[in-house]
């Protein structure tokens, strides 16, 4: 039986949104700003810190100062209180967090690498959204951004995601075969939703020795 979700996502695509009606529906747990939040707890710094540097790679400039920090004098002397805010360190905070909440179950996940940390979990269910240009466009604009500024996220936040993936994971974004189900959101949410439950349905009528692997 599947008892935890991931949903990773193309930016603007609504699956956010699609996400949240989805653990309405079933009444499971939302692991998306909830995810954040633990993942800012545990690393005793503000969710702001966190919202700005996860699911992207450091900077260049910053891997440099960050090497240089840990080969210096004072680095060495300020490690075991120095608490890096940084893309390898959320990462690390983020995997604990999806694993664990991968084990309490009933969960929907969002994004943060979830689908590769847990795609050997027989009881996980990835799912994929995307949408075409003009339909993430027209869902930030209804969220309150400009047109210019609708396009130049979509390119940039997705763009991130991907060197985050690759570098990490070493596959390209999205990677196809990782996931169950892939769905265009344009055709609707109630639409998505549906097909993600009709999707988990179907998986999960499948033998054991089947369903066991991803298709």
């Amino acid at each position: 039986m599947i008892r935890v979700i991931t949903v990773d996502r193309e930016y603007g695509s609504g699956a956010q949104e699609i996400s949240a009606k989805l653990a309405e529906r079933l009444g499971w747990k939302l692991w998306d700003q909830l995810l954040t939040n633990e993942i800012a707890r545990q690393m005793e710094c503000d969710c702001r810190a966190v919202e700005e540097r996860e699911e992207r790679r450091d900077s260049f400039q910053y891997r440099l100062f960050k090497s240089f920090m840990r080969g210096s004098f004072e680095g060495t002397l300020n490690a075991p209180r120095l608490k890096m805010v940084d893309a390898e360190c959320i990462r690390q905070v983020a995997q604990q967090v999806v694993t664990d909440a991968a084990k309490e179950g009933n969960s929907v996940i969002v994004g943060r690498g979830s689908a590769y940390y847990l795609r050997d979990r027989p009881d996980a269910f990835h799912v994929f959204i995307y949408a075409p240009l003009a339909e993430k466009v027209r869902r930030l604009q209804e969220m309150g951004k400009n047109e210019r500024e609708a396009l130049e996220l979509v390119e940039t936040v997705d763009r991130d995601r991907a060197a985050y993936i690759r570098h990490y994971f070493g596959h390209e974004w999205p990677n196809r075969s990782l996931f169950h189900l892939m769905v265009n959101s344009s055709v609707g949410d109630e639409a998505v939703l549906n097909a993600i439950l009709q999707g988990i349905q179907a998986f999960e009528k499948q033998p054991v020795a089947t369903a066991s692997k991803h298709t």
